[in-house]
């Protein structure tokens, strides 16, 4: 739900499990308890599970979306619930996607970070508490190499390998020694040497 997942070659997409919303992209709503093919294409290189919501990337950088879209993590433009994958707008460039719980993030190949969906606890880190419904740039940084969502806050790394955390931090999750929520990336610690993120319910973990 959580990590970020990268293929690095092509591949054919499998579901299965809960699809009251859709979320294994069958084109309908009814669950599934064992692996079974969205569709025909062997085109796809990485794929990431939210909530009830599905992302994945194919060969050709497009980025497609499907499931529960209530807050608008489908990136969509709207909130209706798709059962079968969407493209997210029309760049080409996608390389790594990310689901939280109802939010979404992904890294396009020129290192910049984008986010949608749902963002009452500033889990989008755009400064505010608004939900969007399409991928909005976070900052103008171009040098973001790895991102993850957890339930309501988000972890990214840098390519200095620094680490940032957003979001909800009730339970420490952003590691930065308190309890404050965060609408911004702000980094944590002051360590150059991580390597890599996940994000869990309400906590957080890394290598470095």
């Amino acid at each position: 739900m959580h990590r970020f997942r990268k293929n690095k070659v092509n591949c054919s997409l499998w579901a299965w499990g809960e699809n009251d919303k859709g979320q294994l992209g069958k084109g309908n709503t009814a669950d599934r308890s064992s692996p079974v093919q969205v569709g025909a294409l062997t085109t796809w290189t990485a794929v990431e599970g939210g909530r009830y919501h599905s992302l994945a990337i194919k060969s050709d950088g497009t980025l497609w979306a499907w499931g529960h879209n209530a807050y608008g993590q489908l990136g969509q433009g709207d909130v209706a619930q798709r059962t079968s994958p969407v493209q997210v707008g029309a760049l080409t460039t996608w390389t790594a996607v990310a689901g939280g719980e109802k939010h979404s993030l992904a890294l396009t190949s020129d290192g910049t970070l984008w986010a949608w969906g749902r963002n009452n606890i500033g889990q989008l880190g755009i400064g505010d508490a608004v939900y969007r419904s399409s991928p909005v740039q976070v900052g103008a940084l171009t040098t973001w190499t790895s991102i993850a969502g957890g339930q309501a806050h988000t972890l990214a790394l840098k390519s200095d390998g620094t680490l940032w955390t957003w979001g909800y931090n009730l339970q420490g999750q952003l590691g930065l020694g308190d309890a404050t929520n965060r609408s911004s990336p702000v980094q944590a610690g002051t360590l150059t040497t991580w390597v890599a993120v996940a994000g869990g319910h309400r906590h957080t973990l890394a290598l470095n």
